[in-house]
């Protein structure tokens, strides 16, 4: 029996190749939009598993209250980890690791930047169920000076030559570090990638502190530990440690650092929240966002659902043709069983056509995929046997869910009016449920076109806001401390270049988070009763010509100068800084601040905000001391031949000889970078926007030959009376054209509530104008015009005999 109903499916679709090819594709499209989907959703939810006690791991956070906000940091200080595992018996092991700036290794004549370096306690592999494929995974990183490398790592620098044992030349002063274990990698499915592990021991840290950040600390809890009751406990720490710090660091009495017990508190995240749902400053890489997983996952079965619509009112569209042969069935003694059975195959038969084009289809648009969504998903693992077994009931799921409408629609047709010459499809009812899915479509479709001109509109604001910097014509000169006392001599030499306007020596560059230092700091009063709030701020440690080289304007007071010799205890704030320090009221001119360590600075100037970091976050408070700058090179040039400059740049750092090449970039480059998420963000909304409109185009296309055929004897009397072809065209138009008025009404609130979400997460961002709902409906009107008129056009040229000649 099923061989024969594979029979008949399968001649029906070559007696109706338009149809069913339309059909195909458009389940194909939407299948391949949610096989994609799913494997980005599949990844991003299987990040941090792959521990054998993930579930049992906790990151240690550090939460501070201040000025009335809250701020969390994803690293604490060194005693915290092993202190918390000393003092609780429920706390089964805790590590640590430290991300290492960018640093040269080398290896005889071959040497790179390092870019993927940490510090880690002995036991973080073995913690976080990091194999090694040579060495011990227990004493790897024990003793001082070792390291432990990824398999690409050794080849880079020994070939195919054994790593184990060798000894890698490492930073500035080559110092000597040996191999002693190798891995494979670490997961790409993981909040952290490092290329190679150095061991903490080489910190040679004899008083670990509990009152800054730093280290990236986990916890191993036993399997019947109450996380929050664990949490709960902490105080009892910071009142014990972190207290006794304060009162020494800062310089304040007892009662004033025992305040901290409420404002400082050690926290848990867990292991397998950190990808998702952590929002702490200082990650260790970019971190995902569960509202894009729900929001790719709807999208995923909304495309789905469009394809399955679009299949549907095709599927009905078609049925008017295949009227007699289900009343003649039904005459031969055919039941309704075996009827459903026969179009649930047909839908079927072309449900897994679609699947094989789209699995062809996720072969070729996987890289690009990739590229797109930041991921490193292998078409294997798509196609393994246990996501085999899921495309196969993803198939039947989708055969039986697109083709059970039409189903049970025509065996349930009466036998008399379809050998009547009727269609086995009219009711007013039916009708309205077709509408109604073209509605579906185009509200979607109408949505999306929002969202991707909404996230256009924020990406051009945030890279086109005024950011109280000039960032165009700045190159950035990297690397500037390896060429060691010569670093000054050579920013002195391009100064003298007549295409170089001002030239800056300085670490701390903005939109990058290069060596930034911090700490927490108050404005010491002349009453001691009076005392303002301590806030937490950044430090950018720079040179004379920093404000100049990058146009950053002075508000008030002045900026550093060789003039004075008193600068070296002098600072410059932010007006944020002057704002949460409470000096927001009077000039903060004079004001002594005290940092961590009681170390006092006078303020000489406040400087405009600037963003020094992404448009997306608030600008924080900012301080600026002079020296301990050494770094980079940030160069303001005129505009004129960039690769003759560099050029020159480049023979003058060689003539220095440093053990290190020359290597550069340009601000507005790296400004650009910081908004990669949300250009891919753009991109994906724009991808899918266009995807839904081409669907629903099908299915529209579906809706409108249906209609024609229904009404093409209807046509053929209005043509006989006199009607023309213009008023034929917008009679059959105006019902679409209804129905897609309605889906923007539908889609406008919805679209409108959704993108104020996701804007609430910008501290800058646009006010969402009606100007963008209007123009989604006007693209949503033209294109189903543009869709309808074949149609239309199509019917309204017919010969009005070939429709009347059959009454």
């Amino acid at each position: 029996m099923l061989t024969n109903y594979l029979k008949i499916a399968w001649r029906n679709l070559m007696k109706n190749k338009v149809f069913s090819s339309i059909n195909i594709v458009g389940l194909a499209v939407g299948m391949t939009c949610c096989i994609l989907i799913a494997a980005f959703v599949t990844d991003e939810l299987s990040y941090d598993r792959y521990p054998a006690q993930a579930n049992q791991m906790y990151r240690v956070e550090l939460r501070l209250t201040e000025n009335g906000g809250v701020t969390d940091f994803s690293n604490v200080d060194a005693a915290v980890g092993p202190g918390i595992q000393a003092a609780f018996p429920e706390v089964l092991a805790s590590t640590r690791v430290l991300p290492w700036s960018q640093v040269f290794m080398r290896y005889q004549d071959k040497q790179f930047k390092e870019q993927s370096i940490a510090m880690a306690d002995s036991n973080f592999l073995e913690l976080f169920s990091i194999p090694l494929l040579e060495g011990n995974i227990k004493t790897a990183l024990k003793e001082p000076g070792s390291i432990v490398v990824t398999k690409a790592f050794a080849q880079k620098y020994f070939g195919t030559s054994p790593a184990m044992g060798k000894a890698l030349l490492f930073g500035k002063q080559q110092e000597v570090r040996k191999v002693t274990g190798i891995i494979d990698k670490i997961p790409s499915n993981t909040h952290f990638h490092f290329d190679a592990f150095l061991s903490t021991a080489d910190l040679g840290i004899k008083s670990p502190s509990w009152s800054n950040v730093g280290f990236y600390t986990y916890l191993v809890l036993n399997k019947e530990a109450n996380p929050q009751k664990l949490e709960a406990k902490f105080p009892q720490l910071v009142a014990r440690y972190v207290v006794p710090e304060i009162q020494r660091d800062m310089g304040v009495s007892l009662a004033e650092a025992q305040k901290s017990v409420n404002t400082f508190r050690f926290t848990l995240m867990p292991l397998t929240d950190i990808h998702l749902h952590s929002a702490s400053k200082y990650e260790l890489a970019t971190n995902g966002d569960i509202s894009s997983v729900y929001i790719f996952s709807i999208l995923a079965v909304f495309i789905l659902l469009l394809a399955i619509v679009n299949f549907t009112n095709l599927s009905t569209a078609s049925a008017a043709s295949r009227s007699k042969e289900i009343g003649i069935r039904k005459v031969m003694g055919s039941v309704k069983t075996q009827l459903i059975r026969q179009f649930l195959t047909e839908s079927t038969l072309l449900t897994f056509l679609a699947l094989i084009l789209a699995v062809g289809a996720v072969g070729l648009l996987l890289p690009y995929f990739n590229k797109l969504a930041g991921k490193d998903i292998s078409l294997d693992t798509l196609l393994s046997l246990k996501n085999g077994v899921f495309l196969l009931a993803f198939g039947f799921f989708v055969g039986i869910l697109a083709g059970a409408y039409p189903a049970f629609l025509l065996s349930f047709s009466k036998i008399t009016a379809v050998l009547k010459g009727g269609s086995a499809v009219q009711t007013s009812r039916r009708s309205n449920l077709r509408s109604g899915l073209v509605v579906f479509q185009f509200a979607v479709s109408g949505a999306l076109i929002v969202a991707t001109m909404v996230t256009y509109q924020q990406l051009h604001f945030m890279q086109n806001k005024k950011i109280g910097f000039d960032k165009e014509q700045v190159l950035v000169i990297q690397d500037s401390y390896m060429l060691g006392q010569n670093e000054a001599a050579f920013k002195e030499q391009l100064q003298k270049d007549s295409r170089v306007l001002q030239a800056s020596l300085s670490a701390n560059i903005p939109v990058g988070m290069s060596n930034m230092d911090g700490t927490q700091i108050y404005v010491r009063s002349d009453n001691s009763k009076e005392r303002h709030a301590d806030i937490q701020t950044s430090i950018y440690h720079v040179d004379e010509e920093y404000l100049k080289t990058l146009g950053i304007q002075l508000k008030e007071g002045r900026f550093f100068s060789k003039a004075f010799s008193t600068d070296s205890t002098a600072t410059i704030i932010n007006e944020t800084a002057a704002r949460e320090l409470g000096l927001g009221n009077t000039s903060p001119i004079g004001k002594t601040i005290v940092r961590s360590g009681q170390r006092e600075f006078t303020i000489i100037g406040v400087v405009k905000d600037f963003h020094y970091a992404s448009t997306r976050q608030k600008i924080a408070p900012l301080m600026m001391l002079l020296g301990r700058n050494s770094g980079a090179i940030i160069v303001k040039v005129k505009a004129v031949d960039a690769s003759d400059l560099i050029a020159s740049f480049r023979k003058q750092w060689d003539a220095f000889n440093p053990p290190a090449p020359f290597t550069y970039s340009f601000l507005d480059e790296r400004f650009a970078f910081l908004y990669e998420a949300e250009q891919k963000t753009s991109q994906l909304f724009t991808v899918f926007a266009v995807i839904s409109i081409v669907i629903a185009c099908l299915g529209l296309f579906g809706l409108a030959a249906f209609t024609a055929e229904q009404r093409t004897k209807e046509i053929g009397v209005r043509k006989v009376l006199g009607a023309s072809v213009f008023s034929i065209i917008g009679l059959l138009s105006k019902d679409f054209l209804k129905l897609v008025l309605i889906a923007i009404l539908l889609a406008t609130p919805i679209a409108w509530f959704a993108m104020n979400r996701w804007l609430e997460d910008f501290a800058y961002r646009i006010d969402l104008d009606w100007s963008v709902f209007t123009l989604a409906g006007l693209l949503s009107v033209g294109i189903a015009l543009v869709t309808v008129s074949f149609q239309s056009i199509k019917a309204a040229l017919m010969d009005p005999v070939k429709s009347l000649k059959t009454e």
